[in-house]
């Protein structure tokens, strides 16, 4: 017998989103494995429903109420599917805590992703935006994963190639947008780690530490300092991390920007004609970082980061990413798109 389940009516969002912002989904179900949630795709009642698929709301910005279903992914797991001499390959539910599965893998000596230390949201939100930091990506050990289509309930899986990772972007971002809802990851990880410590702030904390003591577990802890002191933590003020990505230009429009402006920072992609801007220090330097507008504005550490101090609502936040669009394009010629997904 097949368990009843529950889908609420009219069901706030508020404390689902770490922004904190109000609005109320239509209907709402809180779905822990995958039967379930082939069980509830497969209702005749919700199938021609909008669904929205909700992690921790960690990059999530709520613009009005949800008029459809929205499904709270709580998927949970770790398990080992295979190990050899050099390499383990570890999969984990969709609805894992990020940061508590990094700090699992740490702790068993599995490296690869301790640079992605205390980044917020799912194992399952991930992939969709091939999350990244300090010069490490998903992409950069995502072995494949397993996602349910919304529309058959059938089961896919998807290796590395297929996913198209790039930049803050997958196939789940393009081509595949709201077609899937991913269950689970594979991860191969190294048993013998391999550092990536040359990324700007991590580089500069990680040099006084000597070189026979630094390990995968002084990587994470370094880069959980580096987010705890310029990043807030959304339990205390409202905000979904970067809110922009950091944009990327051909090389002939970086090197006109850099003659006016030679101290901008940068960064190499892996296109030769192409370059990695700072989106931070472009926001900064049109004046916005640390300005407040009642209950929102500008985190005063971070100019990437934009907040809720209190009770501001998704109108207000959405503009105020607007004005921060229009104000960079005018001064530098630049458009930057959010990170944050708005809904």
């Amino acid at each position: 017998m097949k368990p009843q389940l529950l889908i609420q009516e009219n069901f706030t969002l508020k404390d689902l989103n770490t922004f904190g912002v109000e609005a109320k989904a239509r209907y709402f179900i809180n779905v822990q494995n995958r039967e379930e949630l082939q069980q509830l795709l497969n209702l005749e009642n919700y199938r021609s429903v909008s669904k929205f698929i909700l992690g921790e709301g960690s990059n999530t910005l709520f613009t009005k109420d949800y008029p459809g279903l929205v499904i709270k992914m709580t998927i949970k797991g770790i398990q080992i599917i295979d190990e050899d001499m050099k390499h383990i390959w570890i999969e984990a539910g969709g609805g894992e805590n990020w940061h508590d599965f990094v700090m699992y893998c740490v702790n068993q000596g599995y490296a690869g992703i301790e640079n992605l230390s205390l980044i917020p949201g799912t194992v399952g939100a991930a992939p969709i935006q091939n999350i990244g930091a300090y010069g490490a990506e998903l992409s950069d050990v995502l072995f494949q994963l397993t996602a349910i289509n919304i529309q058959t309930g059938s089961v896919h899986t998807f290796t590395n190639e297929a996913c198209h990772f790039s930049y803050r972007d997958s196939i789940f971002k393009n081509a595949l947008k709201d077609q899937y809802i991913i269950v689970s990851v594979i991860l191969r990880l190294n048993k013998v780690p391999e550092f990536n410590i040359h990324y700007g702030n991590l580089k500069e904390t990680l040099d006084n530490i000597p070189i026979e003591e630094l390990n995968i577990k002084t990587i994470s802890d370094a880069v959980i300092r580096i987010r705890r002191s310029k990043l807030p933590d959304p339990k205390k003020i409202g905000n979904a991390g970067s809110f922009f990505k950091n944009p990327i230009v051909s090389q002939n429009d970086f090197l006109k920007l850099q003659k006016i402006y030679p101290k901008m920072p940068y960064f190499l992609t892996d296109d030769e004609n192409t370059i990695k801007i700072s989106a931070a220090w472009l926001i900064e330097q049109c004046g916005w970082k640390g300005k407040r507008f009642g209950d929102i504005g500008v985190y005063e550490k971070q100019a990437l980061i934009l907040v809720n101090y209190a009770k501001g609502n998704a109108a207000e936040i959405k503009n105020l990413a607007e004005q921060i669009q229009q104000s960079v394009y005018q001064q530098f010629g630049i458009f930057l798109h959010p990170e944050v997904v708005f809904v």
